[in-house]
């Protein structure tokens, strides 16, 4: 929002993309102090229908025009991985505010020109790595920060079966994904929040592509800590048992995070299937973008904040290209 807008007006979202992700932000902003004012997508036909069915009061398969409009606050990016950071440079170039699916962008050089480009516009900028909002990881979290666990060694899995071109929910993708930017970015950036780590030294070994979608199916990465923590992340879209978990080997104890469960020896620490109704991590994360809007501040997961990752992941591909 502009400097001199009132701060307790409606944010006039525009966003980019129409796929399953798309709708599960709009699902999550509904009853949010937002505006669904223009979704911009790459067919007319299902752009169309989606803007209806939503309730936007506009829609086209062209940026740059949903962009020149002076209504619009703020950008939510969800199209594919490959356009992120074009799309999201327009965005902030353009003065609006912009929340971006994972990846923020492909190589460690964009992250760092999108962040300064969001400095010089002095606009918000926030990725979506929603696993800091899964309710199991933030008490793995704390946890450790509160001298609870001293983890010795973190073990990630995660995978599921993808070797045909279509997406968590079924839906038939017309672009491809990629394991090591997509899924990897989720893993090793949850795996380095939970530590606290910003600089870990790095190994890794990536299969070669496949002759389903020519993309690397299985991957793993090992990272340490200057404290000598061990992270091990392994990754695939071969796995016919879906998994993604977080095993936390510590000096007083031993935890296992999931999506919906924290387990130690003693027993379940926390049952989100079992808890009252809360709201999503999808929905605590885009009520910390507006938020950080509307207060004029950095969000908790900026361009910066994720940087640590991005390096990772730039060092994972490197030594891929070797």
């Amino acid at each position: 929002m502009g400097a001199n807008q009132d701060r307790s007006t409606l944010v006039n979202i525009c966003l980019v993309g129409y796929g399953s992700i798309a709708r599960a932000h709009v699902q999550a902003l509904a009853g949010e102090p937002v505006t669904f004012h223009t979704v911009m997508g790459r067919l007319a036909e299902p752009t169309a229908a989606f803007a209806e069915e939503f309730g936007f009061r506009r829609h086209t398969t062209d940026l740059d025009e949903a962009l020149a409009d002076p209504a619009i606050d703020a950008v939510l990016i969800t199209s594919p991985t490959d356009l992120h950071a074009q799309q999201t440079e327009k965005a902030l170039r353009a003065g609006k505010h912009a929340l971006v699916e994972i990846p923020l962008a492909t190589s460690l050089t964009d992250v760092d020109a999108l962040s300064a480009v969001a400095r010089e516009n002095r606009r918000c900028l926030m990725v979506c790595h929603t696993q800091r909002y899964y309710p199991p990881l933030v008490e793995a979290r704390r946890w450790i920060t509160e001298g609870r666990l001293h983890v010795y060694h973190l073990c990630v899995r995660y995978g599921f079966l993808r070797r045909e071109n279509v997406n968590w929910m079924g839906r038939r993708r017309s672009w491809t994904d990629n394991l090591l930017w997509h899924h990897g970015c989720h893993a090793v950036d949850t795996a380095l929040w939970l530590l606290g780590a910003t600089e870990v030294s790095v190994a890794s070994q990536v299969a070669r592509p496949s002759h389903h979608l020519n993309i690397p199916m299985d991957l793993d990465i090992l990272m340490r800590t200057p404290e000598d923590q061990l992270i091990a992340v392994s990754l695939s879209y071969n796995t016919k048992i879906s998994y993604n978990e977080y095993l936390l080997i510590g000096e007083e104890t031993t935890l296992l995070a999931t999506n919906n469960r924290l387990t130690s020896p003693e027993g379940v620490l926390v049952d989100t299937t079992q808890a009252e109704p809360a709201p999503s991590s999808i929905q605590l994360q885009d009520r910390e973008f507006l938020a950080a809007v509307r207060e004029g501040r950095e969000p908790a997961i900026s361009a910066s904040a994720v940087r640590p990752a991005m390096r990772v992941l730039q060092l994972v591909q490197d030594a891929a290209r070797t």
